[in-house]
């Protein structure tokens, strides 16, 4: 028997199967949650001219202790049409361009105003230049505000658009077809019947690609036969093909034999990974396979660790692997077996505590888990305090 590949070596041998996707440019408001295929520089200078950062009174540093004379106003949007000279100050609000000759802000508790004369009040003196934000202070005309490979964040679509941007270089979205096998699935909702259980993968699997850049094909559910397999492989237009069931060594699991009926390059098969041991990957003509088990929990974690990374990857992403932390236990774990084990937990108070049952079929308790605990393979036993890894399932979970 060949010995499992490790799954490092695994993740590294998926990704070698494609190169990132066409590039297009893509309008802001389809542009989040992307990964910018270029380098994205500023358009312009943000920014464009010093702008008061306080509600007050406009004036040149020089010119203190005063007093002055109200020579009109200053509003964002609508700027002081002329400059002043010396010994005159022009009212200013938040955001406002500073006029010509002024280089400093009084705010409104450090001056008193009778009619259009304007007095120092208040302590002491401000400093010169205070309460101004000074042309260039966020960005300038040709800063790189975006690297290849970054993920387009709300906030990096928002610097995007300040910077002069209507659109931004994007990969194209993945096409994913998705299909679940096994005859004793039912569709969601249907009448259950003897023997047979509701299909949970494709729709978990969707939910956990809803946030990346995809266009999902939904084949169904494919039953166990290995020439309506093959016909429904064969007919697939995508960039990734996922499955879900019948990639073990079963008289039933008939993914693989149909796969390769139509011509697919099986790359592995089997990874030194619990849960999600007989993952495999491939090709089909250009589209990418990946056979996940049939196992919920089990093919939760794959989707994790192999679906997610490669539609990253194929959307130009410089980092698509998951990233975990360091957390302290919340109670003892007993020594590791020869795999990479991923462990369904909760975080506590700061701890993880790991489920009691592990078993793959048990849904209920991935539904519960906020993390997994990533155990190293023959990692000794752990004690309550001692620091491991998790890798967080959902944003504000701890």
């Amino acid at each position: 028997m060949q010995p499992l590949l490790p799954l490092a070596e695994a993740q590294a041998r998926l990704l070698a199967l494609a190169a990132p996707l066409a590039i297009e440019q893509a309008p802001l408001a389809e542009a989040a949650g992307r990964w910018a295929a270029a380098d994205v520089a500023a358009r312009r200078t943000q920014p464009e001219q010093d702008l008061s950062a306080m509600d007050g009174y406009a004036i040149a540093f020089a010119d203190l202790p005063g007093p002055w004379r109200m020579i009109g106003e200053s509003a964002a949007g609508r700027p002081f049409a002329g400059s002043i000279g010396a010994r005159e100050a022009v009212r200013i609000f938040t955001g406002a361009a500073l006029p010509p000759g002024a280089d400093s802000v009084l705010v409104q508790e450090e001056a008193a105003r009778d009619g259009d004369a304007l007095t120092l009040a208040g302590e002491g003196p401000p400093a010169r230049g205070r309460n101004v934000r000074r042309r260039g202070l966020d960005f300038a005309e040709g800063d790189r505000l975006l690297a290849t490979g970054d993920r387009i964040t709300p906030p990096r679509l928002a610097v995007a658009a300040l910077a002069g941007h209507a659109t931004l270089p994007v990969r194209r979205r993945v096409r994913v077809a998705i299909a679940a096998t096994g005859d004793e699935l039912l569709a969601p909702g249907a009448p259950i019947e003897p023997g047979r259980i509701p299909e949970t993968n494709r729709l978990m699997l969707r939910a956990q690609l809803a946030d990346l850049p995809v266009e999902i094909l939904d084949l169904g559910i494919l039953p166990d036969r290995q020439d309506m397999l093959a016909q429904a492989f064969a007919s697939v237009d995508a960039d990734l093909l996922v499955t879900t069931g019948g990639a073990s060594v079963g008289d039933h699991d008939l993914v693989r034999p149909a796969l390769e009926q139509v011509g697919a390059a099986i790359d592995f098969w089997k990874v030194a990974l619990r849960p999600g041991k007989p993952v495999m990957a491939g090709t089909l003509g250009s589209t990418v396979v990946l056979g996940l088990p049939g196992n919920p929990v089990s093919a939760f974690v794959t989707t994790l660790l192999f679906v997610r990374p490669l539609v990253a990857h194929l959307s130009g992403a410089a980092d698509p692997f998951p990233r975990t932390r360091s957390v302290p236990l919340g109670e003892p774990l007993p020594a590791n077996g020869p795999r990479l084990d991923y462990l369904r937990a909760e975080l506590r108070q700061g701890a993880a505590f790991a489920s009691t049952i592990q078993d793959s079929s048990m849904l209920r308790t991935l539904a519960r888990a906020t993390c997994l605990i990533r155990r190293e393979p023959h990692a000794p036993a752990a004690g309550m305090g001692d620091s491991v890894q998790v890798l967080d399932l959902y944003a504000g979970d701890s």
